[in-house]
């Protein structure tokens, strides 16, 4: 798998005046074992229910890999060799915009700093994939993303399990069946290598927190927009308080 192995070898991976500090504080690291210092500290009373700091990490870093696995899908569409990648690219695609959907709205309802941009580690898989050609492109496709799905599936179902706060719980649902979808379709390319996989996924991390981390959206820049595919078949859930009508409202086309 080339570049891939070294890469994989860590892994992690108006509502707003209803919170009540100004702003929280950008997480300081996102990585596979831990999401905080203190991940159960409660950092905001919110109408939803306590924030903690573990939630708090979970919406960045589903926002951040959104940032990352979105143009992947788009690139997999270009580059990937088989009809099984291609396939997995839609639902990169399909079920990153609709994630990324729910992450915005939430982050001006709990009043979350979101990034713009990938992680530097996450950046590096996109790296890998862009040089690749032919059938290494397909390769590593598949197994880079079996292994940060993996990875970050059992986290997912810790907040879900853990947290106190409905809109939270809201989108570890979403991410969930998300991330489940991905996993599936990456083994149906045939491509994985399961022996590495779980290696990566139960290796612990080595990289320092500054790869792991995306770093905070520059002032006055305007925020980054996954747009849905124009045959998406994901919407994004309801979130605790919205109705049918909003939740329709069409999203801003930047991109």
């Amino acid at each position: 798998m080339r570049h891939s192995r070294k890469l994989l070898g860590t892994l992690f991976v108006g509502a707003a005046a209803c919170v009540t500090v100004a702003a929280l504080a950008y997480p300081a690291m996102l990585g596979a074992t831990t999401t905080s210092s203190s991940p159960t500290r409660v950092i905001a009373q919110t109408q939803w229910g306590p924030l903690t700091e573990q939630d708090r990490d979970f919406v960045v870093k589903v926002r951040a890999a959104g940032l990352w696995e979105y143009p992947v899908g788009q690139m997999g569409l270009q580059k990937g060799q088989s009809a099984a990648v291609k396939t997995a690219s839609k639902h990169l695609i399909d079920g990153h915009a609709a994630l990324d959907a729910s992450c915005r709205k939430i982050s001006v309802m709990l009043n979350i700093t979101i990034p713009n941009v990938a992680s530097p580690q996450q950046q590096g898989f996109v790296n890998t994939l862009a040089a690749d050609q032919g059938k290494q492109f397909d390769t590593d496709f598949a197994n880079i993303l079996r292994v940060t799905h993996g990875s970050i599936f059992n986290a997912i179902a810790k907040v879900r399990s853990t947290t106190t706060n409905s809109v939270v719980r809201t989108l570890a649902d979403q991410a969930n069946a998300t991330v489940l979808d991905h996993i599936t379709v990456m083994e149906q390319t045939g491509l994985v290598n399961f022996d590495q996989a779980l290696f990566q996924q139960t290796s612990p991390p080595t990289l320092p927190a500054t790869d792991l981390t995306p770093p905070p959206p520059v002032g006055g820049q305007p925020q980054v927009v996954l747009v849905p595919p124009a045959n998406s078949t994901t919407r994004p859930p309801l979130l605790p308080g919205e109705s049918s009508q909003a939740a329709a409202s069409p999203a801003p086309t930047v991109s």
